[in-house]
């Protein structure tokens, strides 16, 4: 399996780069200092299956290169790894549709944690950053209002909505309520299907309103 580290930092990449071989040594890195050279490597190596990406490189501003790898190489998985530790930064990123959210400062233990997960194919996602910082809730609330009859979820698909609502990934989900992975992607699919959202990201907001709202029923 091929990984691009896109990182304008070769300690950043060098890190990474032992990392994820101690995950699994196996795997094969491809190291790029810019969007430009990530780009041109994406092009020599069409086998890459994950991309490790900062969102602060030469090139391009950090949203717009990650959303240039995206719409020109929209079936490659990507997780960020970033300086940026505010929930601003990690929900839109979400928005963006990656699978995966670092932070720099993340001790050894977590980084391993999280590389394990995405390398899997699984989502990480910093819980105490979503969810220690002051809240917006105005998509929650636009996504709780869009319609005055909540579709009607199973008492399984609610308790993995809320789960959701708490950023905890697919494979968490799956211990935390003793299923496998793959029912937890069926449940996840199905909810997704009943309220008509697509994303991860809409997901979790439209579940920490969801969750509120049955806690105060």
């Amino acid at each position: 399996m091929k990984v691009l580290i896109a990182d304008d930092h070769w300690m950043i990449r060098s890190s990474l780069k032992h990392a994820i071989r101690t995950v699994n040594s196996a795997l094969e890195p491809l190291e790029a200092g810019s969007f430009q050279e990530a780009f041109h490597l994406l092009g020599d190596n069409p086998d890459v299956e994950l991309m490790l990406i900062d969102l602060m490189m030469p090139g391009l501003p950090e949203f717009e290169g990650l959303r240039s790898l995206r719409a020109k190489h929209p079936e490659v998985p990507v997780a960020i790894v970033s300086v940026h530790e505010d929930r601003e930064h990690v929900v839109q990123a979400i928005a963006e549709g990656v699978i995966g959210y670092i932070p720099k400062s993340a001790d050894g233990a977590e980084m391993l944690r999280a590389l394990t997960l995405v390398l899997n194919g699984d989502v990480y996602f910093p819980r105490d950053i979503l969810q220690g910082s002051t809240m917006r809730r105005q998509q929650s609330a636009a996504l709780a209002a869009r319609d005055m009859a909540t579709p009607t979820l199973t008492s399984r698909e609610s308790q993995v909505l809320e789960l959701i609502a708490q950023a905890r990934s697919n494979a968490e989900i799956a211990e935390k309520l003793g299923m496998s992975p793959n029912t937890v992607r069926v449940h996840v699919r199905n909810v997704g299907l009943k309220l008509n959202l697509k994303e991860r990201s809409d997901l979790m907001a439209y579940g920490e309103s969801y969750t509120n709202t049955r806690a105060a029923s």
